[in-house]
C-alpha cells in the first residue's frame, strides 16, 4: 500500500523505549517521547551522536523490537505489519548474510522472500548489482567481501523489491570517499524516482548534502527537526571578506587587517573575517580607498555541525561527552 499524496509515510508519536541492562539491571531510557513525521517523496536525516536512539527506533520502526509506549506508523499501516513490509527495503548498520553465497544468490534469495518471480528476479539482480558496483565481484561469495563491499550487497538486497520506502541505518559506514559519494548520488536517484528515504547517520557532511530536513536525537529525545538550512543558517555568525592587494603585507593592509577579528594574508589577497554587528559597506569603502578590490564577500552562518554540538552540549549540560545513552537490544 502507498501512501496517498498527503499522508505521512513514517508517521511516530511520543515513541518511548525503556529496558533493564544485563547483570546491574539498571533502567535506561533509550527513547524518551520521540516525534516526528516523514513526508512522501523527501529525504529525511536522522542525525545523532552514537548511541543517541537512531538505531533503536529504526528497529522500532521495523518491527524488531517493540515499543514501551507510543505509536508508529509506516506507509499509514501500524507498526508491525505484513503490508507495510512488502513496500519497505531496509539496510541495517551491520548486515549479516549467509558467507557462502554470492552477491546475485543474495538478492534472488531476498527475491524470493518478497515473493518476485524469476525473471524480475534475475532483472533486478542484475541491475543492483550495477548499481552499486560489484559487477567484477558476481561470482565471490560474500565471506569475501570487504566491509565496504558487504555495504554495497545490503543496499543492493534492500533494493530488491523495487520499495516505496527505503530505510538505511549508516548506509555510508565503513565507504571509503568514493564509496561514500557514490552512496549519496544513489539516495538522490531514489528521491527523483519518487521513492522515500530515511536513513540515520552521525557524518554531518553527508547529511547536510542529500536531505531534504532532518531530525536531530539527542539522548533519546527529539532536539529539532527541519531543514538544513532552516536548522543552520538561522545565526550570522559574522562575514568573511577577501580583498586584493598589491601589497598584503603593506601599511594600507595593516590598516584594513586591524578591521577584522581573524586575518588570512596570501599571494596579493588578504582576506579577514568581521563580527555580525560590523558595517560591512563602511569597511568595503575603507577598503577601496586604500586601493583593494573586493573578491568574496560571504556571510557565515551556524554550520550544522555547530547545530549539533550545541544541542548536544545543551542536553548534557554542557559536556557533549555524555551526550549518548546505550541503545536497547
Amino acid at each position: 500500500m502507498t501512501a496517498p499524496p498527503g499522508e505521512a509515510v513514517i508517521d511516530v508519536a511520543d515513541l518511548a523505549k525503556t529496558y533493564r541492562t544485563p547483570f546491574t539491571r539498571r533502567r535506561v531510557e533509550a527513547l524518551r517521547g520521540v516525534t516526528f513525521q516523514v513526508r512522501r517523496g523527501e529525504i529525511f536525516g536522522f542525525l545523532g551522536p552514537n548511541g543517541a536512539g537512531k538505531t533503536t527506533t529504526i528497529r522500532i520502526l521495523m518491527g524488531l523490537i517493540s515499543a514501551t509506549a507510543g505509536t508508529a506508523k509506516i506507509l499509514g499501516n501500524p507498526v508491525p505489519s505484513r503490508q507495510a513490509r512488502a513496500r519497505l527495503g531496509f539496510l541495517p548498520e551491520q548486515p549479516y548474510f549467509y558467507d557462502y553465497l554470492t552477491v546475485g544468490e543474495l538478492l534472488d534469495l531476498a527475491g524470493r522472500l518478497f515473493g518476485l518471480d524469476a525473471a524480475t528476479r534475475k532483472r533486478r539482480a542484475d541491475e543492483l548489482i550495477a548499481k552499486v558496483g560489484l559487477d567484477r565481484a558476481r561470482t565471490q561469495a560474500l565471506k569475501k567481501f570487504s566491509k565496504g563491499m558487504m555495504q554495497r550487497a545490503g543496499l543492493a538486497q534492500a533494493l530488491i523489491n523495487d520499495p516505496d520506502l527505503v530505510v538505511f541505518d549508516e548506509p555510508m559506514s565503513g565507504l571509503d570517499p568514493i564509496g561514500r559519494k557514490e552512496v549519496r548520488d544513489l539516495i538522490l536517484e531514489l528521491r527523483d524516482a519518487g521513492k522515500t528515504v530515511f536513513f540515520s547517520s552521525h557524518i554531518l557532511s553527508d547529511v547536510e548534502s542529500v536531505s531534504d530536513r532532518v531530525a536531530i536525537v539527542i539522548r533519546g529525545q527529539i532536539q529539532a527537526v527541519g531543514s538544513p538550512r532552516e536548522l543552520a543558517g538561522q545565526t550570522l555568525l559574522g562575514v568573511d571578506v577577501t580583498l586584493r592587494l598589491d601589497d598584503p603585507h603593506g601599511a594600507a593592509a595593516d590598516e584594513i587587517a586591524a578591521r577584522g577579528d581573524r586575518v588570512r594574508r596570501g599571494d596579493r589577497e588578504l582576506s579577514l573575517t568581521v563580527a555580525a554587528d560590523v558595517d560591512v559597506d563602511e569597511l568595503l569603502a575603507f577598503a577601496r580607498e586604500r586601493g583593494a578590490r573586493v573578491v568574496v564577500v560571504a556571510p557565515r552562518h551556524d554550520t550544522l555541525e555547530d547545530l549539533f554540538v550545541k544541542s548536544a552540549l545543551a542536553s548534557d549540560g554542557g559536556t557533549a561527552a555524555g551526550a549518548a545513552v546505550t541503545e536497547g537490544p
